[in-house]
Formats: structure tokens, C-alpha cells, sequence
């Protein structure tokens, strides 16, 4: 069939985040007198939001510690936010060639809403997203569905005229969760058979695959 929108994980799938992510998180832990990780390590610290990353390297802390902790992560994370992170190459004109289609198009992402706002406004034109949704209180973070059916309600599509595309377990679950087509995509921070594992319909090794391997509604045209 033919697809009439797109959804898409930020980090790891748009943008490369990981040394910003491995940088802060190693700050945050110089800070407590902790030893850092190695950033690869940060592959999969990250990918379940901002808290959990925060139980994974400092693991024993009460929930009290931990919310301590994120105030102070957010706050490092906030001023390195753009230091080294950028889009991988060829996203930009992958989401160009969807949207002179008429494809519509939006991020789930499990990191908190005002990063991801801030990833979003400095990486992409204004217009390129029909929405987005982050992690914020009261709704629950991938792979709950609740994000993408969200951000389908706004565009006005169903799951099934949907793709996902992420790069991890998690968001293979989520578009499985969302009854979307599931699409892993190998230039992130995990492997192949988690994603396959996870669901995973249809593999991409770069961007540009994606308009060969799914066929889209062209809205512009009819």
C-alpha cells in the first residue's frame, strides 16, 4: 500500500546526539566524584528518556538522588546541547524529498520536550514537521503508543497509512504498539538484530532507501 506519513525517533535516527548525551552524562557523574563511561557505552545508557538514563549510571540513588540528579543533567545537557550533535548525512534531503511529496511527518522522541523543541528548531526548517512529542509529565514514554497516535491525531492519518522509523528495540516496539509499519534504521546507536528482534519490517542502511524500499502517497498530486 501507500504510505501518507512518516514518524520518526530523534536521537540516533535525525540527529546524531551521542557525544553531547556521553559528555553530559560523564559531567554529571565527574560531578558526584564518579568515574566517566566510555561514550559508546552511551548507546544504550540512553533511548528510555532522561530518568532512566539517570538510573543507569548512577545506579543504588533513591528516586529522591535521581530526581536531584536530572535537574542537574538537564541543566549540563542544556549548554552542550548543540556542541558536537548533528544530523546524519542525508537526512535533510530525505525529509525534503517526503515533504515535496505532500508526506506528513513528525517526531517521537523519549527525550525531554524542551531538548527535543530545541533539537528540532535548530536542525530542521520551521516547516518541515506537522508535530512533535517528547517526554513530559502525564503521558507515558515509548513504547507506549500514546506519542504517535498523538502526533497521528494532529495529522489527521491512521496507523495503518503510517511509518516509524527509529533505531532501537524501544521504537520498533513503539510503531508495533502504534500499528505502524516498523522501520529500523542502521546508522544509529544500536544493532541489527535488535532491531529484528523488536519487529523490525523493513531495514534501512541510509536515508535515501527509504523512498526506494516503502512506496508513499503522493498528496501533492492527488
Amino acid at each position: 500500500m501507500a504510505y501518507r506519513a512518516a514518524v520518526f525517533d530523534l536521537d540516533g535516527t535525525l540527529l546524531n546526539t551521542l557525544s553531547d548525551l556521553a559528555d553530559s552524562g560523564n559531567e554529571l557523574l565527574a560531578s558526584y566524584g564518579m568515574p566517566p563511561h566510555p561514550e559508546p557505552a552511551f548507546r544504550y545508557f540512553v533511548g528510555n528518556g532522561s530518568r532512566k538514563l539517570m538510573e543507569r549510571i548512577l545506579p543504588g540513588k533513591s528516586a529522591e538522588e535521581i530526581d536531584e540528579a536530572l535537574a542537574r543533567y538537564k541543566a549540563i545537557y542544556e549548554k552542550r546541547l548543540t556542541a558536537k550533535t548533528k544530523p546524519y548525512a542525508g537526512i535533510a534531503e530525505m525529509l525534503s524529498e517526503l515533504k515535496a511529496r505532500g508526506v506528513r511527518m513528525a517526531v517521537c522522541t523519549n527525550k525531554h520536550i524542551s531538548a527535543a523543541e530545541a533539537l528540532i528548531r535548530k536542525y530542521f526548517p520551521a516547516d518541515i514537521f506537522d508535530a512533535y512529542e517528547g517526554d513530559r509529565p502525564g503521558v507515558p514514554r515509548k513504547p507506549d503508543p500514546a506519542h504517535v497516535n498523538i502526533v497521528l491525531e494532529k495529522m489527521n492519518v491512521r496507523p495503518e497509512e503510517t511509518v516509524y522509523l527509529g533505531d532501537s528495540g524501544v521504537d520498533m516496539q513503539t510503531a508495533v504498539n502504534a500499528k505502524a509499519l516498523p522501520i529500523g534504521v542502521l546508522w544509529g546507536f544500536r544493532e541489527k538484530d535488535e532491531l529484528l528482534e523488536n519487529g523490525a519490517k523493513i531495514l534501512l542502511s541510509q536515508p535515501s532507501e527509504l523512498l526506494e524500499k516503502v512506496d508513499f502517497l503522493n498528496n501533492k498530486q492527488g
